[in-house]
């Protein structure tokens, strides 16, 4: 019997919506069909995918799809568990075009046999930003107050916050709600900016979903677990919970989570004070690692989430425990990350500050990071002043006499004011349309000195990101989507050519992934298991691959990846060069010889290693062999 996708098309500027059904075969997931359907309206497309509800951990994230207005292209954001709920509609996914004429609340409701409920609700979003909790957390708050009440089951709510209205990089806030309660436990999808899209596009600024629908998923753990038990001669439940060690607690490091792990384990390859420490000496970035790091950041982690226990999930049962939790803290990597060590802060309370203000605005964690740790770069070298930013102070932007927790918490008031000012339009700010926009314009009015330490990928005519925070090549590939892991960023050399074959791998097992809806922290089974399972199931599985190499060769029709602009994304990679061979101790002679190209002449260097990336991409991610 044939299985369909339900997709809920819905014209946010007159309320209109239908349902239509796509044949499974044609598409495979959320991520296919978003592009279909974005391909064909622009649409901002939410979804789950085939297994959601099913006893596959992980199976349960949603995912928010489109052409993004910040990186100029179509571009794939999701967040943890809100696929559970989602599929409690009955439907696989919600495609919404048009724009509503005043900002509005979409509610999806659906009680039992009946169809699906859509309304919109018109709010005015000022006063309620500016209440209770301030931001995306009183827009969930007020929209819970206005419909939970005509749930049957805790529902999920899905806000933006004010910098989905002032820039490009505003993203979708959610929360899991358990017994009628929000929870602290945040999830978002940041990358790609599709909070703006939601608001400045479709006049959407939160969505409300649930129901009560019992589908068909799978939940025959018996047979799931012989799949797995021919495969590795393990269970299920013992192959997953092998396979999320480091999300949940590794004993080989003492800590646990993205946070923990990574900062155990970086070392020399510490990025911090807007990736300055590339410049220093091994000693210097080993010191601040022990002295910043280790003995008081991630120490303090450690002694108040880990050792605390203080781990949650993102609403889905799933034993990777990922949310490390400080009360009302959420401690990943990355955002803790650009707006810790980046901005030149080192102290968990600081942190804690930092990353609040800018998730309750509603911004891109990683995003907001690399500006403002590019605009404190600019305050500190005076290439701007205070005044033109519309804050009354500068950065401590050196390790040297660095007090930890004093100048920590300088850089994050700081911070907090430039979030303010980038809010506001205060000052020269206007981050309208992207930060990249705004760095070409300041720089061909001030030198270029000022988009030179300005770290980002850049896409078509305005498109940018801040790149994911590792120190390699593979973070700045000119890929079709930049800022998710569509590309290796493991610290080994690869010549650049084979970078661009393996990134263009690395990307079609991170579809595989997307497009049947799982968390990619639990990848090292789901890639292999993924096809098997749809096979098993549906029969399809050859289909289903060859569907997952045409939809990355069909993203990558779209790659209007920009040369690099900035001279501090040229000295990025020399300097991971150089780190290779005189730290790790890597002699392969083509690192060699890139080393030497840059010596001679770096800007030609970096146009034939980025060109390099380029061709080995292009000649993999082909439709057509």
């Amino acid at each position: 019997m044939d299985h369909f996708f339900k997709v809920l098309l819905i014209d946010a500027a007159t309320g209109f919506y239908k349902v239509r059904r796509y044949r499974l075969g044609d598409f495979f997931g959320p991520i296919d069909l978003g592009l279909h359907l974005a391909g064909r309206h622009n649409s901002l497309n939410i979804g789950a995918g085939l297994l959601a509800g099913s006893i596959f951990p992980g199976s349960n994230r949603l995912f928010v799809n489109g052409f993004s207005m910040s990186w100029g292209a179509f571009y794939v954001s999701s967040m943890g568990g809100a696929g559970l709920v989602f599929d409690n509609l009955g439907i696989d996914m919600v495609s919404i075009i048009g724009k509503a004429p005043t900002s509005s609340i979409l509610h999806l409701n659906r009680v039992h046999g009946e169809e699906v409920q859509v309304e919109l609700q018109p709010i005015e979003l000022g006063p309620i930003w500016n209440g209770g909790r301030g931001g995306v957390y009183s827009l969930i708050d007020t929209t819970y107050e206005l419909f939970g009440q005509r749930y049957e089951n805790d529902p999920r709510i899905l806000a933006v916050g004010p910098a989905a209205r002032a820039t490009d990089l505003g993203a979708i806030g959610s929360v899991p709600i358990t017994k009628g309660r929000i929870t602290h436990v945040d999830t978002w999808a940041g990358r790609g900016g599709f909070g703006s899209k939601m608001l400045r596009e479709h006049g959407i600024a939160s969505v409300i979903y649930g129901g009560t629908v019992i589908d068909e998923d799978f939940r025959d753990r018996k047979v799931a677990d012989q799949w797995f038990v021919d495969k590795y001669q393990k269970k299920l439940a013992a192959k997953d919970l092998e396979a999320t060690t480091k999300y949940r607690f590794d004993p080989k490091f003492n800590t646990g989570g993205t946070f923990g792990v990574n900062y155990a384990t970086m070392g020399g390859r510490i990025m911090a004070f807007n990736y300055k420490t590339i410049f220093m000496s091994e000693e210097q970035r080993l010191r601040i690692h022990k002295e910043f790091i280790v003995d008081h950041y991630l120490k303090q982690f450690n002694e108040e989430t880990i050792e605390q226990k203080q781990q949650k999930h993102c609403g889905e049962p799933c034993v990777a425990l990922c949310k490390k939790m400080n009360d009302e803290f959420k401690k990943d990597y990355e955002p803790y990350q650009t707006m810790g060590p980046l901005c030149g802060v080192f102290d968990q309370r600081a942190a804690e500050r930092l990353n609040r203000k800018a998730d309750s605005s509603g911004f891109d964690a990683i995003s907001i990071g690399g500006v403002l740790s590019w605009l404190m770069e600019c305050l500190d070298e005076q290439l701007l002043t205070p005044e033109e930013l519309g804050v009354d102070t500068t950065p401590v932007f050196s390790p040297d006499g660095f007090r930890v927790v004093e100048d920590s918490n300088h850089n994050a008031d700081l911070g907090v004011q430039l979030i303010d000012s980038i809010i506001e339009r205060r000052g020269i700010i206007d981050l309208s349309e992207g930060a990249r926009k705004f760095a070409r314009r300041t720089a061909r009015k001030k030198g270029k000195v000022i988009l030179d330490s300005f770290l980002y990928n850049a896409n078509a005519r305005k498109g940018w990101s801040v790149p994911n925070q590792y120190w390699t090549p593979g973070v700045l590939s000119p890929m079709p989507i930049s800022g998710k892991y569509y590309m290796v960023y493991g610290s080994d050399f690869l010549p650049p050519r084979e970078l661009g074959r393996q990134n263009s791998a690395r990307m079609i097992q991170e579809l595989i992934i997307d497009n049947a809806g799982f968390c990619r922290f639990h990848r090292t089974w789901a890639e292999e298991m993924i096809p098997e399972i749809i096979g098993s199931l549906f029969g399809l599985k050859q289909e289903f691959l060859a569907n997952v190499a045409i939809t990355a060769s069909r993203i990558n029709s779209r790659n209007s990846s920009v040369f690099w602009e900035s001279e501090r994304n040229i000295d990025y990679v020399l300097t991971f060069l150089k780190r290779k061979r005189d730290i790790d101790g890597c002699d392969d002679p083509e690192l060699l010889q890139w080393i030497a190209r840059f010596e001679a002449d770096k800007h030609e260097a970096a146009l034939e290693f980025w060109y390099e990336m380029h061709k080995g991409t292009h000649e993999s991610l082909r439709e057509f062999e």
